[in-house]
Formats: structure tokens, sequence, C-alpha cells
């Protein structure tokens, strides 16, 4: 059986990852709405914790589950670890006795729950006082009205999340309003386009990007380019040496670990340390999802008939976040990389025939799923494969994140 998982992050203040809400699909041609909540939720569990293992799929953090009312009442969230989900309980769901019995209960157990879109409403207070987070859809409630509803809510010990926060004005304004969670893609986008000159210790490390996307690198040379970083120098023996990659005697110096790694694994490598380098005052997920994005681009090209070798669909997906790692523009930065024409294209002018494989993995994120299956099949490729793809690249970035 195939499964169709999603993951969304959740951001705390500082933008690290709090958590994932873990999105169910039946199939790539099916919409949420046409499927049963209670199918929906209990298959989701069974594969979050029988088929995949939840910490495979939300990295160790906390996962954001919807449940129905039929589920509470089930008390189903009882049968699962209260350290590994919070309980979300969506809007539809109506504070009947029974449901508030079975809450309580929850929370005794030490369960967190969350209240999904919320909308103020005094039949509610029941629920509010039970819950310890409560979820505000920005495009439900506008940024304006956010005052009103915490004046509301200012009796209850509750932690306000933001959703569907989709630029850095929002949320900076949501950070003003006193949020404490953020969920959306607001990482995925730059915070100034124009006016912000790369730095010069930026400029040294597209140096070695450059160094490292000739046909022949000169490992003289980019050994004496990453000796002068610390930080690259140690993440690369860190690397090398790592239960992921490690493979008989260890490696002490920057030229053994060039040459163990090899040119292909240095391509892989070297610009994900270069990155995370870059990308000191932004979120992690967005390192992660670059990454996520740049491995699964590779296997893609593995799965199709396209002659465009793995190692230019692993950059492609690599870098397709640069604009926002940078906060540059993608014209700018690409203009300073030595990338092919098909890269190029792909990323400053969204065409080629790259593209396809690259509006994929962007479907796949926000769960549009009959996107990706309009996609797949324009590159010919198996829906069944994509989601063990994903995983495959999910997994993949979390073991090079953690090095």
């Amino acid at each position: 059986m195939e499964i169709f998982l999603a993951r969304q992050p959740i951001f705390n203040r500082n933008k690290s990852i709090f958590g994932y809400e873990l999105l169910f699909r039946d199939g790539f041609s099916a919409t949420f709405p046409s499927i049963d909540g209670n199918t929906a939720t209990s298959t989701l569990l069974s594969n979050s914790f029988l088929c995949m293992g939840i910490d495979q799929i939300s990295g160790g953090k906390k996962s954001f589950i919807n449940f129905t009312q039929d589920l509470i009442l089930q008390k189903i969230p009882l049968l699962f670890p209260p350290n590994k989900i919070i309980v979300e309980i969506l809007e539809n769901v109506y504070p009947t006795d029974d449901l508030i019995l079975a809450c309580q209960e929850m929370a005794r157990a030490g369960y967190e729950l969350a209240l999904d879109d919320f909308i103020y409403d005094p039949s509610y207070e029941p629920l509010i006082a039970l819950a310890n987070i409560i979820k505000i859809d920005l495009r439900q409630t506008p940024i304006e009205e956010i005052p009103t509803l915490l004046g509301l809510l200012s009796k209850h010990r509750v932690k306000l999340l933001a959703e569907k926060v989709e630029t850095y004005p929002e949320f900076e304004k949501c950070l003003e309003a006193g949020f404490d969670f953020y969920q959306g893609y607001f990482f995925s986008k730059p915070q100034i386009l124009r006016g912000r000159d790369i730095s010069t210790a930026r400029t040294t490390l597209l140096q070695i990007m450059a160094e490292i996307s000739q046909n022949d690198i000169d490992i003289s040379r980019l050994e004496k380019l990453i000796a002068h970083d610390v930080a690259i120098s140690y993440k690369l023996l860190r690397y090398i040496n790592s239960v992921f990659f490690h493979r008989g005697k260890e490696i002490a110096s920057i030229r053994q670990a060039i040459t163990r790694l090899g040119d292909d694994g240095i391509r892989r490598f070297i610009p994900i340390v270069l990155m995370a380098r870059c990308s000191s005052d932004k979120p992690d997920e967005l390192i992660r999802t670059s990454i996520i994005r740049a491995r699964f681009c590779e296997l893609i090209g593995q799965n199709i008939a396209i002659d465009i070798p793995g190692s230019e669909l692993f950059t492609l997906g690599l870098f397709s976040l640069i604009d926002a790692i940078l906060d540059n523009s993608m014209d700018d930065i690409i203009t300073d990389l030595p990338f092919s024409s098909g890269i190029r294209n792909a990323l400053t002018r969204g065409t080629g025939k790259m593209m396809g494989v690259l509006n994929l993995i962007r479907d796949y994120e926000i769960g549009d799923w009959s996107g990706v299956s309009h996609l797949a099949a324009d590159i010919h490729l198996s829906e069944e494969k994509i989601p063990i793809l994903y995983w495959d690249a999910v997994s993949w970035a979390d073991a090079i994140s953690s090095c």
C-alpha cells in the first residue's frame, strides 16, 4: 500500500522547528474534502507509527495530527505516546459534554491539545480552558483583528499559532502581536530582493562552490579554500567520520576527506555546508528543505528517461531556495555561479525541461496532490514511486543535517 503523507513545518519565535503538521491523502488524484476524516486520521496514524516510524517522519519533533469528533469520543489519541503527538481538534468539532470529558482525560494523561482554525465562540470556552495551543488562520482572521481576539483569550493560559504565514512582513507582525508559533512558507522567500550585497565571507563560499562546479576539480586549490574556513573543515571531517558515511580508518586531513568523498560526494556535501553557513540567521528548515529538494530531484532523475545528469538535478533542487538564503534576487546570485544553461533557465526564468522535476517537489511540499499527479504524468514518473522517493530524500536530509 502506498503511503501518501506530507509534513508542514511549525516554527517557534526563534524560527527553530517546534514540530510538523502531518497531512494525509489517499492518493494524488484525491482531494481531502472527499475523504472521510475518521479514515484519513486513522490511516495517517497507522502509517506514521506502524509503517514508517513517527520519529523518521517528524525528525524527533512533535507531530500535530487532526482528530475528528468521533475519534476523540473514541479516545483514539490515548493509543499513542503523549510525547510524540499534539492532538489537533478540528474546527467542526462541537464541544458536547462527552467530548469535553474525553479531552479532560487526555489532558490529565499529558496530551497537548490544539484548536485548529480557531474562530471565537463562547460555547468553546470549556475547550479553550483545556487547550495548550490555539491555531489562527491569517486568511480567516486578519492580523488587525488579533488584539481583540487576544483580549477574549487573556484569561486562558494558551499559546497562539499563526497559520498560513506566507511572507516575512506577516511573520514580523505576528511576532509583534505575541504569537508563539508559526506555520507557513514565509521562510522560503527572500526578505529583501534589492539593495543588499553578498558579503565578502559569502563571496568566498561561492568561490568554493565555483571550484567544485568544474568538470575537473583541483583538489589542491579546493583543499586550500576549505582549510581557510574552520567551520567547513570541521563539518567535512565530522561527516566523513560519521556512522552515515564512515568506512574503515578515520580520516584526519582535509585532503583525505576530499579524496574519500570523491567528486560526486564533494559536489553533494560541500554546497550543503556552504548554504548552512550562508543562512545562519534563517530557519534551519530552509536548509533542510533545500537538501530534501536536492536529493528528491536527483532520485526522480534516476527513475525517468531524462538526459540530464543527476548532479545537475541535485544542484537544481539544492539552489532552488538560494534567493531566500542570501536575501537577494535569483538573477543576481546565479550570475556569480558557473551553472549550466539548464539550471540557469529553471532558476531564473522558470523554463526548461528541469522545471517539471522542480515543480513536482514544490507541489508535494504543499500537498497539492492534483498538481503532483499531472506533473508525474508529464515526466512519465510512476505515482507509486513518489512517496518512496520523497521519504528517502527526507531521511537523507535528516542524516546530513545532523552532521
